[in-house]
């Protein structure tokens, strides 16, 4: 998956989901090998698969708490975008206004006072250079438009008559 916090969702879920699962399997072959006086392979089985299932679960709650999706925060008269450990800071005077890229994987873009677009680093620490911020798929145009006009930051004026 591209977006991060669709990924995100989808191992939280499927996490939650598999510890009951792997505890019920692990639990009815554990009954199945004390009720027995020869306990055959189902239950063996059923100890083996509720044991990885849970296991699983775990790993999955664990990566899913761990992703990192970004966040957009305006504090201390600066603009900040953190993605984890990628961070950019822009000093709110700075930042003229913005747009936002719809597609598959949503990006928000800012201009400078000027009108033109910022660039900013990869976020995967390649070389190049990017003119947007990448959000994440699940991300509605209409918060970041409202985050955005809450912060103060007008949207870029991209008609040719400079509205009128």
């Amino acid at each position: 998956m591209t977006c991060p916090m669709g990924r995100k969702r989808a191992e939280l879920w499927a996490g939650a989901l598999l510890l009951p699962i792997g505890a019920v399997a692990a639990a009815a072959g554990l009954s199945g090998l004390w009720g027995t006086a020869d306990p055959g392979m189902g239950a063996w089985a059923a100890v083996a698969l509720g044991a990885a299932a849970l296991v699983g679960g775990l790993v999955l709650l664990i990566d899913g708490i761990r992703l990192r999706v970004p966040v957009l925060e305006v504090e201390d008269g600066e603009f900040r975008y953190t993605r984890g450990r990628y961070i950019v800071r822009i000093p709110f005077a700075d930042v003229g206004s913005y747009y936002v890229l719809r597609g598959r994987t949503r990006s928000l873009g800012l201009c400078d006072v000027a009108g033109r677009p910022r660039q900013f680093p990869s976020v995967q620490g390649r070389r190049a250079s990017r003119p947007y911020l990448p959000l994440t798929g699940l991300t509605s145009p209409a918060k970041v438009d409202a985050f955005m006009s809450t912060a103060g930051i007008p949207p870029r004026d991209r008609s040719l008559t400079s509205g009128r």
